[in-house]
């Protein structure tokens, strides 16, 4: 009795081990080719949502994100008011620094790590790479330049020059700053303690010893 050939099967059909996939089973060919014809549908829906978006008058999802546009906000900054147009992403230091030409706070690591942009915001140190120009709106913002008014050195500035606790520059707006902060809070200081309340600020030429002999001595002349 003649038997039926069965039909033969295809060796794309069968799997890593040579063998066919069984009933109910996918093959790895079979799943290449599912997930082929999945990417393309999604790609497709995602461009015709986009186009049925723009046919509805509403924006497609990526140009919702690019977010609001500038908004007008008043900067208190060493006692005077500041006006400027910002965006609600637009940091403290750049508007200081971009937008009313404040350049005394340094931008180095933008990330909240070396100290080099501290500003004095209510009394307290902070750093302003840290802190939206939006947020920043009714408190009291002092920056280095807000320091010498007049020309004349500040005593912490001053005991800077005299214990040589400046190098390359970059990073002495920061540390005078959050030297004042510390000094305002701090009328008997001690070498430990200015280590301690400087650890926030770092100084890449190592004039660490320079800095605290200048906070003590600033802190005489404030006396």
């Amino acid at each position: 009795m003649a038997h039926k050939d069965h039909p033969k099967e295809a060796p794309q059909d069968r799997d890593a081990s040579g063998k066919s996939p069984g009933k109910g089973e996918f093959s790895r060919r079979q799943f290449i080719k599912g997930t082929g014809i999945a990417s393309v549908a999604v790609s497709a829906s995602v461009l015709l949502g986009d186009e049925v978006a723009r046919a509805a008058g509403r924006a497609p999802a990526e140009e919702k994100w690019l977010g609001p546009g500038p908004v007008p906000i008043t900067l208190k900054i060493n006692g005077q008011p500041h006006d400027l147009q910002a965006e609600p992403r637009l940091t403290l230091l750049d508007a200081l620094r971009d937008r009313l030409d404040l350049t005394g706070a340094k931008k180095i690591c933008d990330r909240g790590t070396c100290g080099a942009c501290t500003v004095i915001l209510d009394g307290r140190p902070v750093y302003s790479c840290t802190v939206l120009a939006i947020e920043a709106q009714g408190h009291d913002i002092l920056t280095i330049e807000g320091l010498a008014p007049d020309g004349q050195l500040h005593p912490v500035s001053q005991a800077f020059v005299d214990n040589d606790a400046q190098q390359c520059g970059f990073c002495t707006p920061g540390f005078v700053m959050a030297c004042k902060a510390y000094l305002d809070g701090e009328k008997n200081p001690t070498y430990e303690g200015v280590q301690k309340a400087l650890g926030g600020n770092l100084c890449r030429c190592g004039t660490y010893m320079g800095i605290r002999h200048a906070v003590l001595e600033a802190a005489k002349k404030e006396a």
